[in-house]
């Protein structure tokens, strides 16, 4: 074999020792680019987890976790000292509580793990799915990438919403857990309707499926709208209709024999969910400005095939986010990763996909221009590693300050004590053990969940008698009270320790 030699003058034309040598290609460079940039944000995750910053939801499945472990049969409510059911209970959830329970671990600890499971199920998720819909190895990091940057302006946090700053503080939530299951749910279906799966693998999807809304029921709404989007483009044949059918019987029937709470309950939800949920359509173009790259990408996609999966799935996601705005069902929003994903994803696999090498030249500057401005976006989460006074201040100020957290009352207050809590702190405390009187987040199955919050608001306004604070404690069986506002003149509650920001626990006589 001859060996080829560079045409042009220099140093190679010398017969030197890099005269054998290949050149790189800019394919393999992209390629590595990507992964080692993928890497080490993968990387910034886990030192992310180590820390588990705390600031939204943490609390409530720390509770669920603590409750599982205590009673894995009959937990009650995770927040309040009632024997009501909760959505909260799930699969995912009855691993954790059980892990718990059998290592002797701290609740923290095992959200801990339970992070580290979420992300590599959802990284390796993301690789499936995406070799599903291209054959480069680039396009699964780069996917990857455009899921954690390509969103917009301002960091979107919110569980189920894969943004790098979002998934610092959700990595423990069970919705990271779930999305990491409706990728490798996607990809597993779609090699079942182009291949001649059996009956046991629509079965088994059957059961996948249905685990996945009871884990997390938004993120099983979005992995509903990608799995009929890889139904609708593959076109299956008669043969797979009777087992795609059995699969959603079996899937609907686990639905409906989940002991812990009633499943179809939840589509009565009330007002409680939508008043939560509206802010998510308060900044779109903010949030998801960036996205809109790949919504040109799913443009060629949608001129090749009108059946393209990702199109498919994209415009469902679209028409479930528009009808909530419409019809004032702002929790619909939540299927808002149905209409972003896959154009994320489409975005990625432009770069590598079809077309002249100037047309995947342009995507990749366009791509690498806007996850860059992503990048910045989520930039804050540096500060969840690096201390925020070491960030440079344009950094810092992205930065969303952890909680500081209850831990420090547990000294006194024991596992299943009641305390009497607002705004926060009842949002945290339920998550080293104790209950609060009122729950810190909307309990659709909690039957006097108004009177409780009513309760508490008369408990901590300055005007109320002694005499009726006296009435609600005996009521509600309260031990302790954690005055995070400093507003309580009540000379019958005792002092017992202060927390870090002024927080006063007092022991109820």
């Amino acid at each position: 074999m001859t060996a080829r030699f560079p045409s042009s003058g220099g140093a190679g034309a010398s017969g030197g020792a890099g005269a054998h040598r290949p050149a790189l290609r800019p394919a393999a460079v992209g390629r590595a680019l990507a992964t080692g940039v993928t890497g080490l944000v993968l990387l910034l995750l886990v030192l992310v987890v180590v820390r588990l910053p705390w600031r939204g939801d943490l609390g409530v499945h720390a509770a669920t976790v603590q409750r599982l472990r205590h009673d894995p049969l009959a937990p009650g409510n995770p927040l309040v000292d009632a024997n009501t059911p909760s959505p909260y209970y799930s699969p995912w959830t009855l691993v954790l509580g059980g892990v718990a329970r059998a290592s002797g671990l701290d609740v923290f600890v095992v959200l801990r793990l339970a992070a580290v499971a979420g992300l590599a199920l959802l990284v390796t998720g993301v690789w499936r799915y995406v070799r599903t819909l291209s054959a480069h190895p680039a396009a699964p990091p780069l996917a990857l990438l455009c899921l954690l940057f390509l969103w917009g302006s301002e960091p979107l946090l919110w569980s189920g919403f894969p943004g790098l700053h979002s998934l610092a503080l959700t990595a423990a939530y069970p919705s990271t857990f779930t999305l990491g299951l409706a990728f490798h749910f996607w990809a597993w279906l779609t090699g079942a309707l182009r291949g001649r799966a059996g009956w046991g693998t629509w079965l088994g999807l059957g059961v996948l499926w249905a685990a996945i809304l009871l884990c997390h029921q938004f993120s099983g709404v979005v992995a509903t709208v990608g799995a009929a989007a890889a139904v609708v483009a593959a076109r299956p044949g008669r043969a797979v209709w009777p087992r795609l059918g059995a699969a959603l019987l079996l899937g609907v029937s686990v639905l409906g024999a989940w002991p812990y709470y009633d499943f179809f309950a939840l589509a009565d939800a009330g007002d409680g969910l939508e008043t939560v949920h509206r802010a998510l359509y308060a900044h779109p173009v903010a949030w998801f400005g960036l996205v809109l790259l790949g919504v040109a990408a799913l443009v060629p996609r949608w001129r090749r095939d009108h059946r393209d999966p990702l199109v498919i799935f994209c415009a469902l996601g679209v028409l479930i986010v528009v009808a909530g705005r419409i019809t004032g069902h702002h929790s619909w929003g939540r299927a808002l990763p149905a209409a972003v994903i896959p154009a994320q994803i489409a975005a990625a696999v432009a770069v590598v996909g079809a077309g002249s090498r100037r047309v995947r030249a342009v995507w990749a500057a366009l791509l690498a221009g806007a996850l860059l401005a992503g990048g910045w976006a989520q930039a804050g989460a540096l500060g969840y590693v690096v201390a925020a006074d070491a960030l440079p201040g344009a950094v810092a100020d992205r930065h969303r300050t952890p909680w500081p957290g209850y831990g420090w009352i547990t000294r006194w207050v024991r596992y299943g004590d009641v305390v009497m809590a607002e705004g926060r702190a009842a949002r945290q405390v339920p998550a080293y053990g104790p209950y609060t009187v009122a729950p810190g987040y909307p309990d659709f199955f909690l039957a006097d969940e108004e009177r409780r919050t009513a309760a508490t608001r008369a408990y901590f306004a300055a005007d109320t008698p002694a005499a009726e604070r006296r009435g609600t404690e005996r009521e509600y069986e309260v031990r302790w009270v954690v005055d995070h506002r400093g507003v309580l003149d009540d000379p019958a509650l005792r002092p017992v320790a202060r927390g870090p920001r002024g927080e006063v626990l007092y022991a109820v006589p």
